[in-house]
């Protein structure tokens, strides 16, 4: 028998894909039709093909499917069973299946088919735009770039336009962005964010129509309020529509507004005809979400198989859970369950509002605040896996413990029946099942094995939490795989680039990964490179590892602007360098602060400002503080002996000497220490990474401490050493916590989980019973000889100052024309009490 798929877009290959998998008796033959010269790709990532020239290509199917690309089904013979491509061919079917997806909705306004006007589907439509924009920029500069969509797609597409160099704006005819899946409170959040990267937001305001500049393409874009936008491209992406032409033209039942009409069992008035995806309508819904296309495509390769064999499928689409979780230009956004659903469902709400910290969070919850519902959250989705897996099922804690991610589950914890992965409909129970029957033991196994984790990625911790709560059950070894791309842990990774000397990301990936990286890997490697005194960090390839305040040196804030600090090591300042930094200060119109670490960080410098900053600072003696990395902050420390009639010993000067001795330390995690003078622990070394006590007889070193959300008091490591002794324990200690921590672990944390603890610790520094510390010892001394400050490093090399520039397009002098505004005022976090729950926040 023979089956025709329509279409080869995500939906049309992950049916042939199911298909496959299941005919092992190979009762059907499969032909796939595709209206692109190019085999499927993954939608859902379109903009890093242009932001990353990522390789989107989906795997090629085996040799016993019929693959034709570039040749369009243009008409369907219901009677006889054929279909027509545009070359004329015709093919025979037992089974049709229509996966043509959609096409973006075009407004019939004015304009709109002016050049320059694009839509934003395929990736032609992405590699047209791409030269458009390239010759935008040279000969209209000045001319902005228009985004008709505040969508999902529309923001992605005006994040690639913004990496074009086009100054963006974004029109939504919604009052917020990302109606369909955001509630106001979140979108409001989320606009905040996105003008906080230099975007123009124009919400709730429809488009009026487009008119032509000079040359004839698209000039100016005219908003139903009166504002004209000087624009030279627009691209739309202000929703999709079904392409169902080919039922219309075959007669097949239509949507008044769209779409195929399909059953359950996605089939549609013709029995021996199909539809999936975006095309298909069923009940009344069209769904443009990769998870419920998926589902449909499961669906009907069961129906197939059960048609080969006389039977009846019990498979049905029964609707979809539209929870999704995305990073928008770095900020984290996510919506599950029914984020609308209001008192007259009988729900109710818990709401977090910081607008400081950017974080917007809402639960909605059951009458009896016991049941999950839905929610919403913007800037920090990091509860996101756990939530979503328990909507519908009873919270293990409170709604405002599970809003802060108090009820954060084990994998061994969460209900067999919750569907971990949405994209492929994967419970709980279907994910333990298989790691049990199968013998899995590796997350890219169980993704395989099962597909969750495997198409958006967004459940990919849970599984692993279920992953590793099985393997533990089972008494076996959990796997400490840094990322899907390495399966060594972070630690391991440091030993292979010790040993082996690589000093880049593509050999070691090479030798001892696969695949390109991630935002996981990246960062650690740069790190782990730095810290084994590999070079500048924006030296040749490891600048492209960095993280975005590591790749500007400087720390970016909420509205887009940088702060610089200055190193101050201990405190300690003379007036002229006070003076300096006020100067700097004023001249550059900058917000001043001193901090918990004895520093003054200066915010709201511009990117292109930051060398002119620098050249001004490090002419008067200072350097990088480094408070943007993974890496040695600050040493703190009260007046000591010095100046204090209770300082036993010289706290300044010790904080002084350690400070210069670690400055520039990559580690896992961010590094504090403080020195104190005496017994009154004005400094306060116990919550520090490492803190130092004077005594009569010399110093207390404590190790191991920090604040944040989990405060630790650091552990008295030894008492009464001298200078020297203490030097070298400190040189062992952090020596050996960045070669064996893990990603993004604290000193505290890492000091929890080493076996044996604090004794442990203690046997290794003092009595080197791994017989490491002369390696210790000397990876230290090479840090301190090979130390250059990273700013002065910037500013002396033309090729790392060209990075520094707020404009692509301009990157010399800044438009007089341009204003930037500065927020009036800061909006604090409040906590008030709810009518519905005992506490809520606004």
């Amino acid at each position: 028998m023979r089956v025709v798929v329509v279409g080869h877009g995500p939906t049309g290959h992950r049916l042939v894909e199911a298909l496959r998998e299941r005919d092992t008796a190979g009762a059907w033959r499969v032909t796939v039709i595709g209206e692109e010269t190019r085999t499927a790709y993954d939608r859902v990532a379109l903009t890093s093909y242009l932001t990353e020239d990522a390789d989107l290509a989906y795997p090629d199917h085996d040799e016993a499917v019929e693959l034709v690309t570039g040749d369009p089904v243009v008409a369907v013979d219901r009677a006889a069973r054929t279909v027509t491509t545009g070359s004329g061919r015709e093919i025979g079917y037992d089974a049709l299946v229509l996966a043509t997806g959609s096409a973006p909705f075009v407004p019939p306004v004015e304009g709109k088919d002016l050049p320059g006007v694009f839509v934003y589907r395929t990736i032609d439509d992405l590699e047209a735009l791409r030269a458009h924009c390239a010759d935008l920029t040279t000969s209209r500069p000045a001319a902005g770039g228009v985004v008709v969509g505040g969508g999902l797609l529309g923001l992605e597409a005006a994040r690639a336009l913004q990496g074009l160099g086009v100054d963006t704006h974004v029109v939504e005819v919604a009052p917020w962005l990302m109606p369909r899946q955001l509630d106001e409170g979140g979108g409001a959040m989320l606009r905040r964010h996105i003008e906080a990267l230099g975007m123009n937001v124009h919400a709730g305001t429809p488009m009026a129509g487009l008119a032509a500049g000079e040359d004839g393409t698209v000039g100016r874009v005219e908003l139903s309020d009166g504002t004209a936008i000087d624009a030279g491209v627009v691209v739309f992406s202000a929703g999709i529509r079904p392409r169902d032409e080919l039922a219309r033209l075959c007669g097949l039942p239509v949507g008044e507004r769209g779409g195929i009409v399909v059953d359950g069992a996605c089939r549609t008035a013709d029995p021996a005809v199909y539809a999936v995806g975006e095309c298909a309508l069923v009940d009344g819904q069209v769904f443009g979400l990769v998870a419920p296309c998926f589902s449909m495509a499961e669906v009907v390769a069961d129906q197939l198989l059960a048609a080969a064999s006389g039977t009846e499928s019990p498979a049905r689409f029964e609707g979809a859970d539209l929870s999704t979780k995305l990073k928008l230009m770095g900020v984290d956004v996510a919506s599950f369950g029914d984020p609308f659903a209001g008192p007259d469902q009988g729900a109710l709400d818990v709401t977090y509002t910081d607008p400081v910290a950017g974080v917007y969070k809402r639960l909605i919850v059951s009458d009896d605040a016991r049941t999950l519902l839905g929610g919403v959250l913007v800037g920090d989705a990091s509860a996101y896996p756990t939530l979503r897996a328990f909507i519908g099922a009873e919270l293990p804690g409170s709604p405002e413990q599970a809003l802060f991610g108090g009820t954060e589950a084990a994998g061994g914890d969460l209900p067999g029946a919750t569907t971990i992965c949405s994209c492929n409909n994967v419970s709980a129970d279907h994910i333990r099942c298989s790691i049990r029957d199968e013998g899995l033991t590796a997350l890219e196994e169980v993704k395989g094995c099962t597909r969750a984790g495997s198409t958006c990625g967004s459940c990919v911790p849970l599984v692993k939490k279920i992953l590793d709560a099985e393997l533990t059950a089972a008494g076996i070894e959990v796997s400490k795989a840094l990322c899907e791309h390495f399966e060594h842990s972070r630690a391991e990774l440091f030993d292979i680039v010790r040993v082996t000397g690589i000093t880049t990301f593509t050999r070691l990936i090479d030798e001892h990964g696969r695949g390109r990286g991630c935002d996981i890997c990246k960062p650690v490697v740069a790190s782990i490179l730095a810290s084994l005194g590999n070079g500048p960090i924006l030296e040749g390839e490891q600048a492209a590892l960095q993280d975005t305040n590591d790749h500007f040196l400087a720390n970016m804030q909420k509205n887009g602007t940088y702060s610089v600090v200055p190193r101050i090591p201990g405190g300690e300042i003379t007036p002229d360098k006070l003076i300096v930094i006020g100067e700097v200060a004023r001249d550059f119109g900058l917000y001043t602060k001193i901090t918990g670490g004895q520093r003054i960080d200066l915010f709201g410098a511009r990117v292109e400002q930051l060398p002119q900053i620098w050249k001004r600072l490090v002419d008067a003696g200072f350097e990088s503080g480094h408070a943007y990395g993974k890496a040695l902050r600050t040493v703190k420390s009260c007046v000591g002996s010095t100046w204090c009639r209770y300082g036993v010993q010289d706290s300044v000067g010790m904080a002084i000497a350690l400070e210069l001795r670690y400055r520039g330390l990559r580690a896992p995690h961010k590094l504090k220490s403080a020195v104190s003078g005496c017994a009154r622990e004005c400094a306060e070394a116990q919550s520090k990474d490492f803190g130092i006590i004077a005594t009569e007889k010399g110093w207390n070193l404590y190790v191991a401490g920090n604040g944040g959300m989990r405060p630790r008091h650091a552990d008295l490591f030894v008492t009464d050493v001298d200078d020297a002794t203490l030097v070298r324990y400190i040189d062992r200690f952090l020596m050996f916590y960045i070669r064996t921590a893990d990603r993004l672990q604290r000193t505290a944390s890492w000091l929890e989980g080493l076996e044996g603890g604090l004794d442990y610790l203690r046997e290794v520094i003092v009595e080197d019973s791994l017989g490491i510390c002369a390696e210790l010892d000397a990876a230290m001394e090479r840090h301190v000889g090979s130390y250059a400050d990273e700013w002065r490093d910037a500013i002396e090399d033309p090729d790392k100052l060209s990075r520094f520039v707020s404009f692509v397009n301009a990157p010399g002098t800044p438009d007089p024309s341009i204003v930037f505004e500065s927020e009036r005022e800061q909006i604090k976090p409040v906590l008030v009490a709810g009518p519905s729950l005992e506490v809520a926040t606004r």
